[in-house]
């Protein structure tokens, strides 16, 4: 038994009888490195030591959560949500109700999307903007595994296409990785080799719209720490300057290539609503707080992946997966891309990471498909699409998580079956597909 296959099978198996993700990490992780033949001493080092790869990332959440909860006190969700109420309108004709639910869900969309790119802050737009919206979902009958879905897109498709925002890191990872495994490529092969994975994505979406389009009941219910704040004109001004100065900090930080910057980039806009006085000081030490709490989850669950990631690694057996995939494909190009995709998929889906999913398959896969015969632009999307698939429908990768976070804020939607489960059937599927016919006709 392939220690690999059992830790992940493992982990997914638990997480669907709604057993605590970080939890199936550990249970994962124990299984997995037993069966290898690692001893518990062992197994107990590497997890803890793998622990802090993702520390910077658990921290970089618990502030950008202490942000959103700071703005709160703003009022900008407040005005958000009168601004969509607005949009909605009172009760009327099912027609307006229709476009309303179109309207919001492209501004979502949209939001996502240049959340990777144009202002890339990831995932730290999901507390401010989902949370106060809640309400106007649940009048629209809004089903929110659509709106799930359409998050988990914008944070997805724009990396594996797109070269700019995390999509340059993607991007120079996949490059870079590739000619340390002995196949130059340039930068700029690898939007021309993702265009048709990308298009599996796009055919995900569509039929989350077709599927999810009915109406869903859900009970209105108050969001921990979303009381009515009063805004004013000048508060409203602070919230965006202190977003502007947040965001500021991070493309800065960036651009000089300095690791941290969403950490500094939310320290920067929490002192900007300190100093305006947007933020009372009697309060805000509470208020950021339940800010870190809100966000608290992601990151035990980012560190506990880490941590499941470095046994993986320890026990040998990706390598063993790989090789045996090697004997059953012998020289057959479709079944070797085939295979190659489901083996990035598990990776993927058990440490929860496409960034870290390249490196750890492209030294495996670049001879593999130069010896197979595949033409660069195939390699590329091979290696490009194993790595993407999983990051939706994984129940530790923050493409799944963030949207949770703010979807769940009133206790109504499921990480498992509200989100992993609906991403993994929509984006998966189609990926795997789409990324097959990239490598046999490329």
């Amino acid at each position: 038994m392939n220690a690999v296959l059992l830790a992940v099978g493992l982990v997914l198996v638990l997480s669907l009888f709604r057993v605590n993700v970080v939890f199936s990490l550990i249970i994962g992780a124990l299984a997995g490195g037993l069966v290898s033949g690692l001893d518990i001493k062992t197994i107990g080092e590497t997890f803890s030591g793998g622990l802090g790869g993702n520390a910077s990332v658990a921290l970089s959440y618990a502030s950008l959560g202490a942000f959103a909860a700071a703005l709160t006190k703003t009022g900008l969700p407040d005005a958000m949500v009168n601004g969509a109420v607005k949009l909605v309108g009172k009760e009327g004709e099912s027609s307006r109700k229709t476009l309303s639910k179109v309207m919001i869900l492209l501004i979502i969309l949209l939001i996502s999307i240049s959340s990777q790119n144009v202002i890339p802050v990831h995932i730290a737009f999901i507390p401010v903007l989902i949370p106060p919206l809640l309400k106007i979902f649940n009048q629209l009958k809004i089903d929110r595994r659509l709106v799930a879905s359409v998050i988990t897109f914008g944070l997805i498709t724009p990396y594996m296409y797109v070269q700019a925002g995390f999509g340059a890191i993607f991007h120079e990872t996949v490059r870079s990785n590739m000619e340390k495994a002995g196949l130059s490529i340039t930068l700029a092969d690898i939007p021309a080799a993702m265009m048709i994975p990308s298009l599996g994505m796009v055919t995900g979406l569509i039929l989350a719209f077709f599927i999810y389009r009915k109406n869903r009941q859900y009970d209105d219910k108050e969001v921990a720490g979303a009381e009515t704040v009063s805004y004013s004109k000048q508060t409203l001004i602070f919230a965006a300057a202190a977003i502007a100065g947040s965001l500021g900090v991070q493309l800065w930080m960036a651009y000089l290539q300095i690791e941290g910057g969403m950490i500094f980039g939310a320290l920067a806009g929490i002192a900007i609503l300190y100093v305006t006085r947007a933020m009372k000081w009697t309060e805000a030490d509470s208020v950021m707080t339940q800010g870190m709490q809100m966000m608290a989850f992601i990151g035990f669950v980012m560190l506990a992946a880490s941590g499941f990631a470095s046994v993986m690694q320890e026990t040998g057996h990706i390598d063993t997966l790989v090789k045996s995939s090697v004997e059953l494909i012998g020289t057959n190009q479709s079944l070797a891309a085939l295979l190659m995709l489901l083996t990035g998929l598990l990776v993927t889906m058990g440490i929860g990471s496409s960034f870290s999913t390249i490196p750890i398959i492209a030294a495996l896969f670049v001879p593999l498909c130069v010896s197979l015969g595949f033409s660069p632009l195939a390699t590329i999307a091979i290696i490009g699409t194993a790595g993407a698939l999983g990051d939706a429908g994984s129940p530790v990768s923050d493409s799944t998580l963030g949207p949770t976070s703010g979807l769940n804020a009133d206790g109504q939607h499921d990480h498992i079956w509200d989100t992993v489960v609906p991403t993994f059937l929509l984006y998966n599927i189609p990926l795997i597909l789409f990324g097959w016919i990239a490598a046999v006709t490329l």
